[in-house]
């Protein structure tokens, strides 16, 4: 008779990956690839892969893809699906504190596509890397079924600066840049058919990686970890949790929101914008305490809560409860 471990791994493999989840399946990923060499961080530990080339700096890498049906809603424009394709890899750069020294996009195109949309991409994506000091550098098109759009982002910082999601410390006050739930509240307005404000829309729609926020605050030398938050507040504390060993508690109270956003919605709906639905392409930090005021100085930003020994919680107003590992996750049904 088999062990049960040989069972176990047996149906493990026969798993579905919507079973598994993005998450799972990535670390299963990482597992399967070689390391060493130059390679600093590799697949799956970071928002971006970190290459040691030799020089006083790191070489950044990193690449996401989107698609048309899960991540272009049919009211985007092609300049926003040109800008949000860029503005997403930026995104995980402004993490580490790095700046962008290119970008590299592919395109799959269904072939009944107007040629002036395809431009309009173009522009959008021009238009996005401009903005952020860099420029599309060169990439790929294909004939595809549906429109589908890689970049892989390039960037570089000097390697006494790199910030991880690792290295969070008991004590440290766990900070935000900008607002939360207001891309969340703009796909909950699409879903709704409701009319909201365009800073809203545009926050889904045009969203701002946090670039400069992020050299800023890597310049300052304050900050012990960071990660970019669009898949999620919450699941994006489960990360840095799993990454540093430590635990979070974060205050209801202190969640910074957009006014418009409070005025459209309420109770448990800003909640869940607010923590689950992700879209948000802020930066999520940790400090310590003595140096707050260097952090502050280098960037606008929002205390919402400490670092602790382990767990994750939301402190609601006194009720102290488990906040669980909920955001946007590919595959998970």
């Amino acid at each position: 008779m088999l062990p049960k471990c040989y069972y176990n791994s047996r149906e493990l493999l026969l798993m579905k990956i919507n079973q598994l989840g993005e998450r799972a399946l990535i670390q299963r990923i990482s597992k399967l690839l070689s390391g060493g060499g130059n390679i600093v961080v590799g697949a799956g530990e970071d928002d971006c892969a970190v290459l040691d080339t030799g020089s006083e700096d790191y070489l950044l890498v990193t690449t996401d893809m989107l698609h048309r049906k899960t991540d272009f809603p049919q009211e985007m424009t092609g300049r926003q699906i040109g800008w949000m394709s860029v503005a997403v890899n930026l995104s995980d750069l402004a993490s580490k504190g790095a700046r962008p020294i290119g970008v590299v996009m592919a395109m799959g195109i269904p072939p009944d596509t107007e040629v002036e949309f395809v431009e309009e991409i173009v522009k959008g994506m021009d238009e996005c890397a401009s903005k952020y000091g860099t420029q599309i550098i060169g990439g790929d098109t294909d004939s595809h079924d549906e429109l589908t759009m890689t970049g892989t982002a390039l960037g570089i910082i000097k390697k006494e600066l790199l910030i991880r999601r690792s290295g969070a410390k008991r004590g440290d006050l766990v900070c935000v840049t900008g607002q939360l739930g207001t891309a969340g509240a703009a796909l909950m307005a699409l879903e709704k058919k409701k009319k909201v404000s365009n800073v809203i829309m545009n926050a889904l729609f045009e969203p701002l990686p946090r670039i400069i926020e992020g050299i800023a605050l890597a310049e300052s030398r304050s900050v012990t970890s960071m990660m970019d938050i669009s898949d999620g507040l919450a699941l994006s504390l489960h990360d840095m949790s799993h990454a540093g060993g430590v635990g979070f508690r974060i205050y209801e109270d202190r969640l910074p929101l957009l006014p418009d956003v409070k005025k459209f919605l309420k109770g448990e709906e800003l909640l869940e914008a607010a923590l689950f639905v992700g879209g948000d392409f802020e930066l999520l930090f940790t400090v310590a305490p003595d140096q707050i005021e260097k952090a502050r100085k280098a960037c606008a930003m929002t205390v919402i809560g400490e670092v602790i020994g382990t767990g994750v919680f939301i402190d609601s107003y006194g009720r102290v409860e488990g906040l669980g590992a909920q955001g946007y996750e590919h595959f998970k049904t």
